[in-house]
């Protein structure tokens, strides 16, 4: 019989085409990218500031800022292209539609990249903890603050740097503690930054800030006026604009008090700090630098009206504004923003021995220059230098003595005047004395009177005593010693402790 052919085996079916997965788009590869890149700058930006030593504030914009906001997107990005790319094949049928991922934790597989994912999660989460966190902080630095907006707050800055508040953090004055004013503080700085990127912000930063908070919270931290008492002494030297700058010393008594009803003290210039009384005033201008209507009402409750002559805000019209309660501020207004006057700024210098008194009219010549009308920091630093050469030129005057004088007048420029913010101490009265501002004499001008005849006194000895006056210059305090005289007449003390009779209790 004939064999049957032999039928060959059947072949096995061609393999399925791979699915192309929903991350193949335009979108999830974009944002892939930027992860990439944001990652990457992220880690570079962190080693150079671990690396640095000195901090810069464009450093942690962009490590805690910049970038994570690009990272954030590009996350965004890769889900938002597999979901578009979902429906787009759905409705043109162009490509499969990959089923949704099946967890099975039977699967090792399956529970090895569950495990993975969930670990990589947790781990973002503490990196995001930890960005966020350095990211606060870095808002509230000096840095950020100070030298981010370099152009509009420059004045600012370099007048920080300069003050007795230089160690103190711009937030601990300008916002205290708190989430709600953080909220605030940080709400106002995104309008701030708008307004600087733009180039719209006023030239100079106006003051006072009026939505600033109040002084109670911030100033009196640390600066507690309840214990405050007594006087202080206080020294100020002048120089005359003559050939010898004449120096002039005047010593007294500043009457700064203080106290606290609850010790039956309550006196001096700090009488006005809410401490015993409350004042409230209106100012018809925006500086508060004019004040025609004050209020005051004593712990008892009684109300005294003091208005000026000429003042514009009748009773019926002061009762239906608002009165700013008064605090440390109203006087203390340039605790740490203080731009110095040429006049005190060069009497400083002079009897620090920055500037020699001797050469003649330097006290004169420096003022003269510094007060000149300059449109930039460089042409007011070549026309000082121009200025002072020329004037000493035919003077026996030495060279480096001369370059001395001109280095240290530039300096004092650089650091009270910016003309291109238009800021100097004309544009920031400090109402602390009265000197070279209406400060006291705002309210303490003898012409603010009570409708019973009371008036808010302008004597000299109201908030300090002179001591003395003399032309010659002390750096250390002096006085006549006067022996010290024991209230009981113990004989010969040279031999004696104070601590052999004075245990602090019982007396032997």
């Amino acid at each position: 019989m004939p064999e049957e052919p032999q039928q060959s085996p059947p072949s096995a079916p061609p393999p399925a085409p791979r699915m192309r997965g929903l991350f193949r788009n335009t979108l999830s590869l974009v944002g892939a990218v930027i992860i990439i890149i944001s990652l990457a700058n992220i880690l570079f930006l962190l080693l150079v500031e671990a690396i640095s030593t000195r901090p810069n504030p464009y450093l942690g914009i962009f490590a805690y800022m910049v970038f994570p906001g690009f990272l954030m997107f590009g996350i965004l990005l890769v889900p938002v292209g597999i979901f578009r790319e979902r429906r787009r094949r759905r409705r043109t049928g162009a490509f499969e539609i990959p089923p949704y991922p099946r967890i099975d934790f039977n699967n090792p597989h399956h529970r090895n990249v569950f495990a993975f994912l969930v670990s990589f999660f947790v781990f973002f989460l503490f990196l995001s903890a930890i960005g966020s966190y350095r990211a606060y902080e870095f808002t509230d630095s000096v840095e950020f603050c100070g030298q981010l907006c370099h152009s509009v707050m420059k004045p600012e800055y370099t007048a920080y740097k300069l003050s007795p508040h230089a160690r103190v953090r711009c937030v601990d004055c300008h916002v205290g503690t708190g989430a709600s004013w953080y909220v605030k503080s940080k709400m106002s700085g995104l309008r701030q930054v708008w307004h600087t990127a733009v180039g719209d912000f006023p030239r100079p930063i106006p003051t006072p800030v009026h939505d600033l908070r109040p002084a109670q919270d911030t100033c009196e931290q640390c600066h507690w006026p309840q214990r405050f008492y007594g006087a202080q002494l206080k020294v100020f030297t002048h120089y005359a604009s003559d050939e010898k700058n004449s120096p002039l010393q005047i010593r007294m008594l500043i009457k700064t008090g203080g106290g606290s009803p609850a010790t039956g003290i309550a006196a001096g210039i700090h009488w006005h700090m809410n401490i015993a009384n409350k004042i409230e005033f209106i100012a018809s201008d925006q500086h508060r630098q004019v004040i025609p209507y004050v209020k005051l009402t004593n712990p008892q409750g009684q109300v005294t009206i003091y208005t000026t002559p000429d003042s514009p805000i009748t009773p019926a019209k002061a009762a239906t504004m608002s009165l700013h309660r008064m605090d440390c501020i109203d006087c203390h207004n340039r605790p740490t923003h203080i731009y110095v006057p040429p006049d005190r700024a060069v009497d400083q210098s002079l009897l620090a021995g920055r500037l020699d008194a001797s050469m003649p009219f330097i006290k004169q010549q420096a003022v003269a220059a510094l007060t000149g009308d300059y449109k930039t920091t460089p042409q007011a630093l070549d026309d000082i230098s121009k200025s002072l050469t020329a004037f000493y030129k035919d003077k026996p005057v030495p060279p480096g003595d001369l370059q001395e004088a001109i280095k240290e007048t530039q300096h004092i420029f650089s650091s009270y005047f910016f003309p291109e913010m238009k800021v100097d101490w004309r544009t920031h009265p400090d109402n602390v004395g009265h000197l070279y501002y209406p400060g006291c004499f705002r309210c303490h001008d003898g012409n603010h009177k009570s409708t019973d005849g009371r008036v808010i006194r302008n004597d000299c000895d109201t908030c300090h005593t002179m001591l003395g006056e003399q032309n010659t210059v002390e750096r250390m305090i002096t006085t006549q010693e006067v022996a010290f005289k024991h209230p009981v007449d113990l004989g010969d003390m040279k031999g004696v402790s104070c601590t052999d009779c004075h245990t602090g209790g019982v007396a032997p």
